[in-house]
C-alpha cells in the first residue's frame, strides 16, 4: 500500500528540512513552484503544506509566504487525560464527529513519533469533538494499526482511552506535549462553527503506554475562546 500523494510531498518537504536545504526561519518556495517540482495540483500541494504547518514545522505568515518554524518555547503539562474524561469532569456530554477513518502508510512524522517499524500500518482519523454540543477541537490522531486490529470503529472512536483499558488491558501513562497559537483555516473554521482567522490553540501530543511505548500521535486546533490549558509545575 502506498502512502497519498500529499504525505509522499510532506515526507519530502520534512527531508528537505533535515538535511539542511532550507534553514530555520527561511521562507520556503511558493506553492505554485513547488506544486510544479513535485507535477500535482496546488491543492494536493497545499494539503503538505498544511499538514507540516498543523505539525509545527512550517509557519504561515500573512503577506510573507511559509517559512521554516522556529522551536517554540514548550510547557510540559502533567497526566494523561483523555477529552471525554476531561468534558465528564467540567459537567460537559461529549461527542465526536468522525471527519476521516482509514488505516494506511505512516507519514515520515508519524513513524518516527510512534517508533514504528518499516512496513507498519498506522490508522489516521479525523474527528471534531464537542462538549454538550458545542465544537471545541478538530484532531488528527493516529495510532498503530496493529494496536486497534481487534477494535472496532465505534469503540475507537467514541472513546479510545476507554477501549484500550477495558478491551486490552493497557493503560495510558504519560505524554509530551506542545502548545502553540495558530488561526483557523477556513475548512477548520467551517469544522468548529467559527470564523476564519479566529485564534486556536494547537497541541501536538505523543501519547504513551505505562510500559514507555508510545501509542498515539495527535495535532489538535482548540477553539481559543472555548478552551485553556492548565499547566501544574
Amino acid at each position: 500500500m502506498s502512502s497519498p500523494v500529499y504525505i509522499q510531498i510532506h515526507n519530502q518537504l520534512q527531508a528537505n528540512i533535515e538535511q539542511g536545504k532550507w534553514q530555520v526561519g527561511e521562507k520556503i518556495p511558493a506553492e505554485r513552484a513547488l506544486a510544479g517540482e513535485f507535477g500535482v495540483s496546488r491543492m494536493t500541494l497545499r494539503e503538505a503544506i498544511q499538514t507540516l504547518v498543523d505539525e509545527g514545522v512550517l509557519e504561515r505568515r500573512v503577506g510573507s509566504g511559509t517559512f521554516v518554524a522556529n522551536r517554540k518555547v514548550q510547557e510540559r503539562m502533567s497526566g494523561v487525560t483523555s477529552f471525554t474524561d476531561l468534558m465528564k469532569a467540567q459537567g460537559k456530554v461529549p461527542s465526536s464527529k468522525t471527519i476521516s477513518y482509514h488505516l494506511t502508510v505512516p507519514s515520515k512524522t508519524e513513524a518516527k513519533r510512534l517508533k514504528l517499524k518499516a512496513g507498519e500500518r498506522v490508522l489516521r482519523m479525523e474527528r471534531v469533538r464537542y462538549g454538550s454540543k458545542v465544537p471545541i477541537c478538530y484532531e488528527v490522531a493516529t495510532v498503530p494499526a496493529d494496536l486497534v486490529a481487534n477494535f472496532s470503529k465505534q469503540e475507537v472512536t467514541s472513546s479510545f482511552y476507554k477501549t484500550l483499558e477495558d478491551k486490552a488491558g493497557l493503560h495510558p501513562g504519560h505524554a509530551t506535549q506542545a502548545v502553540s497559537a495558530t488561526n483557523a483555516t477556513e475548512k477548520i473554521a467551517n469544522y468548529l462553527a467559527i470564523r476564519r482567522g479566529d485564534a486556536l490553540l494547537r497541541m501536538t501530543q505523543i501519547s504513551y503506554l505505562q510500559d514507555g511505548r508510545p501509542f498515539e500521535y495527535v495535532h489538535t486546533q482548540y477553539v481559543g475562546s472555548r478552551f485553556e490549558f492548565v499547566l501544574e509545575k
